[in-house]
């Protein structure tokens, strides 16, 4: 019984203190914290989320290149409306009485009892009078954002856009998007994304009967700020930039210009070009569908996803490797009769060269010379080792880049084609040599590459041996990208690049080279050309190349479509923007030569099957001249020209390259 009645007595004491506990709990709620009157008083106080500003974009001189600008939406939870004048809420939103009642419906499909937006990115003018008048509508409220803005209206790709989130954003983030967030879909916008968006903040806001805002509860103690996200600087050179994509107007295309001592992009061109503050703002769906249907395709980021056989940009690379394993020096020569015979295929030669030396043979584009380079290259080992000597010969190119992800700070990045020794075994079995390949010598046959890959071969050159990853983005906030300092060595000595930087030299600065039209005042430039033979149309054109010599400051690469030699437009195109870069201008009649290669249009062939065959040209210059908006959609503004009566294009098609000039 004892035992019993001490039970009893620790059993009510343990009540007794749990009493206790609660009491006190609840004394400090009701009376000490006042979170619970907030929490009580709901009716009352509503949460209103506080959206960041996303990050800035500069420039590599710290321009402002991608910047905010404020908008308002006007949030409704349907299940808080009560019966209002929906006219007076159309006429000040300046929007239909069917529009508002649709706005409604959508809403509460959406959630009743959530704030969603009812119209989005309203004028400064319809917020005023919104402000006046807004205890008339509850459950209405506005809330200010910030929209994307670019001053300079260019590198649509380059930069990418943002969008509101779907809801398959929502659960890929773990839920750490909302309804009614933005997120970058494409570009730096969409790779930068975490450090761009900031963090949302909260207030508290107390609202009367009549539904008017009376300022934040507690003068903002439960408030959260919200945090802008971090700027970032890039390497982009906006000037140089805007040039490039003004010589590529009503063109096809790419360019891409590095920095070779830091890896950093100076420019990214890709053709045709759209105003990245299309696809910002109400229209931005309409627009994105009109870019997207457009022939030329525009939304392709041809930098990185465009394949292009590199032609002679090849021939520098080829014998840099020649040199490196001692099939060739820089006096072994070859005897060039116009062509080259490899059993019974002959690969033809621009030039009658006779007995030419490496030097020469790279000004002058020697399709032979480079012939005789690979098939040393291929046999070095002997003939029945061809295979394995292939494959670690294209091992050695591939260090330059070439069919793999140089990994640049941009999503969506191909790689090219490549193939390996395996390829061609499916191909002919095991019984292959150099023959079967030899269109590889000169940058043809089943070789493709990105500009990026092809600029990033001539920052190597450039470097003398050694490449940096390029990347777009250099800092964060005030942080240095630190990933961007390890050289990456392609395997070749320093002293077998002068003698291919000669040719080089020589290619642009003598009478005889191929690339004479890129030559610059004062500035000694280094380059080679090439010229890309497409089975669907004209030639497209190629240049690559650095400056100056020594110390360089930029290497670039151009490409042209359907414009024929490489000389012709690719090659002044190129000294253009070095001119531009190195020295803030283009000089002298050169700034006559530019406006001249602005107004040129290129653009491909495409069928007009609307009513009968024929050929026709969209050229958005001479179409605003007409001023035929109904052809062209203006609000869309494509640098090239309209979807509209064009159902066929024949672009970027499996090419062939001549790489003679």
């Amino acid at each position: 019984m004892e035992q019993l009645f001490n039970r009893k007595y620790i059993i009510q004491g343990l009540f007794i203190v749990v009493a206790l506990i609660l009491l006190a709990k609840l004394f400090y709620i009701q009376i000490v914290s006042d979170k619970a009157f907030v929490s009580a008083e709901s009716n009352v106080l509503k949460k209103k989320f506080k959206y960041p500003a996303r990050g800035a974009i500069l420039d590599r001189t710290g321009k402002v290149i991608v910047q905010n600008e404020p908008v308002y939406d006007l949030m409704v939870i349907p299940n808080e409306v009560k019966a209002f004048d929906t006219l007076a809420l159309a006429n000040a939103l300046e929007i239909s009485l069917a529009d508002a009642r649709k706005f409604m419906r959508k809403a509460r499909a959406k959630s009743p009892y959530q704030a969603t937006p009812f119209v989005k990115q309203i004028s400064v003018q319809s917020y005023a009078r919104l402000q006046e008048i807004m205890y008339r509508f509850p459950g209405f409220s506005t809330q200010d954002r910030t929209i994307r803005h670019y001053p300079d209206s260019v590198g649509g790709q380059l930069f990418g856009y943002v969008k509101e989130v779907s809801q398959l954003d929502i659960e890929k983030s773990e839920n750490y998007y909302r309804s009614g967030d933005y997120i970058g879909k494409s570009g730096l916008e969409r790779s930068y994304e975490e450090v761009l968006r900031g963090e949302r903040g909260v207030v508290n806001t107390i609202y009367d009967v009549h539904n008017t805002p009376q300022g934040s509860y507690a003068d903002g103690k439960y408030d959260i700020n919200a945090i802008a996200g971090e700027r970032l600087i890039s390497g982009i050179d906006i000037q140089v930039q805007k040039l490039g994509e003004e010589l590529m107007q009503n063109k096809v295309g790419a360019i891409v210009a590095i920095e070779p001592s830091s890896g950093e992009i100076i420019s990214m061109v890709s053709s045709p070009g759209y105003d990245p503050n299309l696809l910002v703002g109400k229209d931005q769906g309409n627009h994105y569908m009109d870019l997207i249907g457009n022939p030329y395709r525009p939304s392709l980021v041809r930098p990185i996803q465009g394949y292009y056989p590199p032609g002679s940009a090849f021939k520098p690379i080829d014998a840099l490797i020649g040199l490196q394993e001692g099939v060739i020096d820089p006096n072994t020569t070859f005897f060039c009769p116009h062509y080259y015979q490899a059993g019974n295929r002959k690969i033809k030669c621009e030039h009658f060269d006779g007995s030419i030396s490496l030097r020469r043979g790279i000004a002058r584009s020697c399709n032979t010379y480079f012939c005789y380079v690979f098939q040393k290259l291929i046999t070095k080992n002997g003939m029945k080792n061809q295979r394995q000597t292939y494959q670690e010969w294209r091992d050695k190119v591939s260090k330059f880049g070439f069919g793999v992800k140089l990994d640049i700070d941009l999503p969506f990045e191909k790689k090219g084609y490549f193939y390996n020794s395996d390829h061609y075994d499916k191909l002919y079995g095991k019984r292959w040599g150099y023959t079967n390949v030899i269109s590889q010598a000169i940058g043809q046959g089943e070789i493709t590459a990105t500009p990026l890959q092809i600029a990033n071969a001539m920052a190597v050159i450039a470097n003398r041996g050694y490449y940096i990853k390029p990347h777009l983005i250099k800092a964060i906030g005030d942080r240095i990208k630190k990933e961007y300092v390890e050289k990456n060595y392609v395997g070749v000595d320093a002293k077998h690049f002068e003698p291919v930087i000669d040719g080089m030299q020589d290619a642009v600065n003598t009478s005889w080279g191929t690339a004479v039209l890129s030559r610059i005042p004062n500035i000694l430039m280094c380059g080679k050309t090439g010229t890309v033979q497409n089975s669907r149309g004209k030639n497209h054109s190629v240049f690559i190349g650095f400056a100056p010599r020594d110390n360089p400051k930029i290497a670039i690469a151009v490409i042209v479509e359907n414009a024929g030699y490489g000389s012709t437009y690719a090659a002044p195109i190129a000294s253009y923007m070095v001119e531009k870069y190195i020295t803030r201008q283009v000089s002298g009649a050169r700034a006559n030569q530019v406006e001249w290669m602005k107004s040129q249009n290129l653009l491909p062939l495409i069928i007009d099957k609307s009513k009968k065959p024929k050929l026709t040209k969209a050229d958005s210059l001479s179409i605003k001249k007409a001023d035929s908006a109904k052809r062209i959609q203006d609000s869309i503004r494509i640098k090239s020209a309209s979807s509209k009566e064009v159902i066929s294009v024949q672009l970027n098609k499996k090419t062939k390259v001549n790489t003679n000039k």
